[in-house]
């Protein structure tokens, strides 16, 4: 009854005020109800005296008609929102960012939902910056409960946005169907990138009643969500929208609108344009219509789209003229016209590509030396050719993530760059895992130091330790990005300087604890990489011509010609995506899959 009466109450407010007014005077409990665009909200007692609002809706379900459309503004102030007892995700496959059983294929199209978390006491202070997170997962798979920002949000005083965002062939497509014969005119495409474009118009509107401040927004991201934070500052659609910016293990590839639809396959080194999706789906391009493709389920599409082979890159930001301008991803970055001369800060971790490698049986070992009842024990093969090969693609990826964007956001007339790499490896070893050497500062993991929490289950509390150690970093990494949050500049505990970036002289700060915490000027080329590559000992002449390709194609916008070219021809002749082809399957033939699974 109490409820049904503080939500008549809040009704009757709804017509004698203004929306901004509902903020209670001292904490919330459980039992208050904030009034937003989209309905009335509950909220939750989180960790450290945190308040926590979920599954609040920023937009229409992007259902039926409004698949592949631009997501529709939510207007439903009576509805009373309810948390949903499963997670709420858009359409995916099972990973370790959904969950859910292996195989299957999970979420709902209605699934454009963002959480809130909230500081204990905003009610009594000034308004708090605010912090939208956007997850990553490739724009394939992912969703905003994996994430638990709470104690971030207490320790910082900040009020923390994650949302949700449509993913793989229902967030970035582009098909005459939809669009009409000319797939090279400007049209939408980036459905994915305007979910979060509305999710900040919502939050502009709603986030003073949570005690947010809505002229102090940051965006922050990670993976797929860093090149999200780089597609927004590249959008014409986002001016004034936010007013920070932090890319976690990003990059700027984007693909044409040619390239995404890939008729005939037009582009051999793009898989799943939407031309071989809609083939896939029993369609061809003359035969097909809007209404059809729109009437196919979630699943069939999602099962024509993941059935295809995928050895190279996929749409998944769209230089569609619209939502990103036609010259792509990196040169809209450079291009005083979308420059939003915001602060922003951007990074990597030391170690990035061990989450995948340091699974893979090309890698690593694994044998049950005790019992199959116990956990397997797993170790490097060959320690100097897997630590060569992560330091490699892994500096190439910052170069892509920082450096190359770095450089052409300073023609553009950002000045307030910073730069930074994680690289904490202190984790809890054990006999089995002995996760410091084998993971190291992988991808990811520092996104469990910012909440002050661990991640994906199990393996997240050997990620992160209940030691010294890992709290040290916790404050190194919560202080950094809460005062970035605040004042526009990064912070450290112990009041070290962070310079701004300069591209004529790249550096960035060392993330870590004790006295490896520091400056770095340690920025190779990636002429500076390969050469270290083409003499490498720790490396066969196959995988040194694999480990160019990866360093000129994996990351960032990719150059196939500076392959061919490499040192006089070198690895011309070496089919770099077959030969990875050959191992796959040879890994698979031995061992039933490329990756160990436990």
């Amino acid at each position: 009854m109490r409820k049904l009466f503080v939500y008549q109450i809040a009704m009757l407010a709804l017509g004698a005020v203004t929306l901004g007014c509902t903020v209670p005077d001292t904490d919330p409990s459980p039992d208050y109800l904030i009034v937003t665009t989209s309905g009335v909200v509950s909220p939750e007692l989180g960790p450290e005296g945190s308040i926590v609002f979920k599954d609040i809706p920023f937009a229409e379900p992007p259902a039926g008609a409004g698949r592949w459309a631009a997501p529709a503004p939510l207007t439903s102030p009576e509805r009373v929102i309810a948390t949903r007892s499963d997670p709420v995700m858009c359409p995916q496959p099972q990973s370790m960012a959904s969950g859910g059983a292996e195989g299957d294929y999970l979420g709902s199209e209605d699934c454009l939902y963002l959480d809130i978390y909230t500081p204990p006491g905003t009610a009594e202070s000034a308004p708090a910056p605010v912090m939208l997170w956007i997850h990553g997962g490739s724009n394939l798979t992912g969703h905003k409960g994996t994430y638990d920002f709470s104690r971030f949000a207490a320790r910082q005083q900040v009020v923390v946005v994650v949302i949700n965002y449509r993913l793989g062939p229902l967030g970035w497509f582009v098909h005459p169907a939809l669009n009409g014969r000319d797939v090279t005119a400007p049209t939408l495409a980036n459905f994915g990138t305007l979910d979060m474009v509305e999710a900040l118009h919502w939050t502009q509107r709603n986030i003073a009643q949570f005690g947010g401040d809505p002229d102090n927004v940051t965006i922050f991201g990670e993976s797929a969500g860093g090149r999200n934070v780089f597609s927004l500052l590249a959008s014409p659609l986002t001016e004034g929208l936010f007013h920070r910016a932090i890319a976690q293990s990003g990059h700027v590839r984007s693909l044409t609108l040619a390239e995404a639809h890939n008729e005939g396959r037009q582009f051999p080194m793009v898989d799943r344009g939407s031309w071989e999706v809609v083939q896939a789906l029993g369609f061809d391009d003359e035969s097909v219509d809007a209404d059809r493709l729109r009437a196919v389920s979630t699943a069939d599409v999602l099962t024509a789209y993941f059935d295809l082979d995928e050895d190279h890159i996929q749409p998944a930001v769209i230089s569609d003229g619209v939502v990103i301008p036609e010259g792509g991803l990196l040169e809209a970055l450079a291009d005083p016209r979308y420059a939003k001369n915001v602060p922003v800060m951007s990074g990597t971790t030391r170690d990035e590509v061990t989450l995948w490698l340091g699974l893979s049986r090309y890698f690593v070992d694994v044998s049950y030396p005790l019992s199959r009842a116990l956990p397997a024990k797993i170790r490097i093969k060959d320690p100097d050719l897997y630590h060569f090969w992560v330091d490699m693609r892994s500096r190439g990826w910052k170069l892509g993530a920082v450096d190359i964007p770095f450089a052409a956001m300073q023609r553009a007339g950002y000045t307030d760059l910073y730069s930074y790499r994680y690289d904490w490896d202190e984790q809890a070893d054990n006999y089995f895992v002995p996760f410091s050497e084998i993971l190291g500062a992988a991808h990811a993991s520092e996104i469990a130091f910012i909440m002050g929490a661990p991640m994906y289950g199990v393996i997240g509390d050997f990620m992160y330790p209940d030691t010294d150690s890992a709290r040290e970093m916790t404050e190194v990494m919560m202080t950094a990005w809460g005062a970035f949050a605040r004042d526009g500049s990064p912070r450290l505990p112990n009041g070290m300087a962070w310079p701004r970036y300069d591209s004529a002289a790249p550096s960035f700060m060392r993330l870590d604890v004790g006295d490896q915490l520091g400056l770095s000027k340690n920025v190779p080329s990636r002429d500076e990489l390969l050469d270290r590559v083409a003499v490498s000992q720790a490396v066969s002449e196959l995988e040194r011509c694999l480990l160019v390709w990866e360093l000129v194609t994996a990351v960032g916008v990719p150059n196939y010609e500076s392959y061919r070219l490499w040192q006089d021809g070198r690895c011309a002749t070496v089919d770099a995506p077959g030969e990875n082809r050959r191992i796959r399957q040879a890994l698979e033939a031995e061992y039933g899959s490329v990756y160990f699974s436990g």
